[in-house]
Parts: structure tokens; C-alpha cells; sequence
């Protein structure tokens, strides 16, 4: 956890210094409002040159127009929306991948609604064969 004042994440250079840290330039982003948690972090890093991605259905605004307003105005910066489950699929990529795939269920199956209860449904019988 980063201790901060700054209403933009980005703004703050141990956040900023944390996320270079990575190494990385593409980043996976959630806000809990999604109009200014999740917006202004996310189009200073797009600003920056980072490809962003914007977990839409992880995030929430104040209002429904709120949070449809903000994904507008992300969209038109360049910021990429996506669900959890595109997210989730797309760094599994195979479920052949037994490295990451209890890791991949664990979430589905805590977080993921019908897609989680199918996860369980199919676990359940095959335990018991």
C-alpha cells in the first residue's frame, strides 16, 4: 500500500516510481469510482506512453452516467476497456497452462458469478471420480 494525498495515483511519485519499478508498459487498472479513481491515474499513464487497460466491470462509479461518461472519456484517450473475464482469459490463454490454472479457478470460482458456479460445478465431479 502507498500512503498518498493525491487524488490522481498517478501524481505521486512513489506510486509512479512503484510502477516503473515493473518494468512494464502495459498496465491493468481498477478505481472504486470509476471517474476519478480509475480515469485519472489511467489517462496520465496513457499520457506517459503506457498502454492501458481499464477493468471496467472491477470498477464503479458514482452514478450509472457517471461511469459511462467516464469510460467515454478514457475511450477517446486511448485507454482500452475490458472485463475481468477478458482479462482473466487473456493472461491464461490455454487452460493446458497448469502453472497459473488453480490460481485462474481460485478467482473465477470466489468472484466470477455463473462463470465461477460452472468452475465449481465441474471441479465438484470430477473430485469425485
Amino acid at each position: 500500500m502507498i500512503d498518498r494525498s493525491h487524488i490522481n495515483a498517478w501524481q505521486d511519485g512513489a506510486f509512479r516510481a512503484a510502477v516503473e519499478a515493473t518494468g512494464r508498459r502495459r498496465l491493468i487498472m481498477a478505481g472504486l469510482w470509476t471517474e476519478v479513481c480509475l480515469t485519472f491515474p489511467a489517462l496520465s499513464a496513457t499520457e506517459a506512453g503506457y498502454e492501458v487497460f481499464a477493468v471496467i466491470d472491477a470498477s464503479a462509479g458514482s452514478s450509472t452516467a457517471a461511469h459511462d461518461a467516464a469510460i467515454v472519456r478514457m475511450s477517446q484517450k486511448g485507454v482500452i476497456p475490458v472485463s475481468t473475464a477478458s482479462v482473466l482469459s487473456e493472461l491464461q490463454r490455454d487452460w493446458a497452462r497448469t502453472e497459473t490454472y488453480d490460481a485462474v479457478n481460485e478467482i473465477v470460482s470466489q468472484h466470477m458469478g455463473a462463470w465461477g458456479q460452472g468452475v465449481n460445478y465441474v471441479n465438484a465431479g470430477f473430485a469425485k471420480k
